[in-house]
């Protein structure tokens, strides 16, 4: 059975060699040259051949944002050299890498619905990927309003990866997260509450088409079920409610939905290292025409391999329908990104 890996990371050579000079962080650039898979595609393409000549990836750029390494006059720049060094491979290497999603700098809006047209209409980018904030900011914030437009005019996905640094403290009193927190359990509070934001600022009802694909499974959403759906069900109710709380449920109730109706909207992916129990939990949720195969390659204990060993394996394990298996490898990537057979 072919597979699309939907939310693999890499960095184009000329991308990389450009970001280590600016980045401000040099730590990130130290583990990252222990990741060979992530920057030198010779690797990467022999490290693919473990899983046969029908495993793909869909190339999205790793870590940091665009808007992170560069102020909003030299963050065009950046985000042009990832893109063409993402079109670039994906012209080279066809068979391995189908599409790739564009980069963009979210600090210069401009920039990035200009960014976004050339990228999609000129270097053949089957959609975006975005932060769960920009520098702090929430997507929600109307100067991003431009960018969901177009995306949704466009009829392609946005990635949503989460971000959240070291910085951000677990506790008000600190001056930083400890034991790596600020990633394993911030990450996916970022995106949960990034998601939240998209529903109750009308995000759906706005642009009933949008395609969202949260990494790693929606995050806490699907686990939550029954807390996001009889919790925001009551939304206004609490101490320090908005007086406009009531007033979105109301306007959903008209509609015949529940809040928790529109986070079923969004798309995840099965990048949750291999879970059982979390991919059961998380295809229930969505349903198997809004979950996609992902991976997070290369960010495994070996560097690239694993997390796609143990995630093809679970997902081969699963008491699934031969036809729902297939969309969730294969079938929604290619209708979402709309791939040719």
């Amino acid at each position: 059975m072919k597979k699309i890996d939907i939310f693999p990371h890499i960095f184009p050579k000329s991308f990389f060699d450009k970001m280590v000079e600016v980045i401000p962080s040099k730590t990130a650039v130290r583990r990252w040259l222990n990741i060979p898979v992530l920057y030198n595609l010779d690797v990467r393409l022999k490290m693919m051949e473990e899983f046969g000549p029908d495993y793909q990836q869909v190339l999205t750029l790793s870590m940091p944002a665009i808007e992170y390494m560069a102020p909003p006059d030299r963050s065009p720049d950046l985000a042009r050299l990832a893109n063409d060094g993402m079109a670039e491979i994906v012209t080279k290497h066809p068979n391995r890498f189908p599409a790739f999603a564009a980069s963009v700098p979210m600090n210069n809006v401009k920039a990035t619905l200009a960014e976004i047209e050339r990228a999609i209409e000129k270097l053949g980018a089957r959609g975006i990927q975005i932060m769960t904030n920009v520098n702090g900011r929430p997507l929600d914030d109307p100067e991003f309003a431009p960018i969901f437009e177009k995306l949704h005019a466009y009829d392609l996905p946005i990635w949503l990866h989460p971000t959240r640094p070291q910085k951000f403290a677990d506790y008000p009193v600190e001056d930083g997260s400890k034991f790596d927190i600020w990633w394993c359990f911030g990450w996916p509070y970022e995106t949960s509450a990034a998601m939240a934001r998209m529903v109750f600022s009308g995000f759906f009802d706005r642009w009933p088409n949008l395609k969202i694909i949260t990494h790693h499974l929606g995050a806490m959403v699907p686990y939550l079920e029954a807390r996001v759906g009889l919790g925001f069900d009551q939304l206004g109710s609490r101490e320090g409610a908005a007086p406009e709380y009531g007033e979105i449920i109301a306007n959903m109730k008209k509609k015949g939905r529940r809040p928790v109706d529109y986070f079923r909207m969004f798309f995840g992916d099965t990048a949750i290292n291999g879970s059982r129990a979390g991919t059961i939990c998380g295809i229930d949720f969505f349903g198997c025409d809004h979950v996609l195969f992902g991976t997070d390659c290369p960010f495994d204990p070996e560097g690239g391999p694993l997390f796609i060993r143990n995630i093809i394996k679970m997902l081969d394990g699963l008491e699934l329908d031969e036809g729902d298996r297939r969309k969730i490898y294969e079938l929604n990537a290619r209708r979402l990104l709309k791939l040719k057979a």
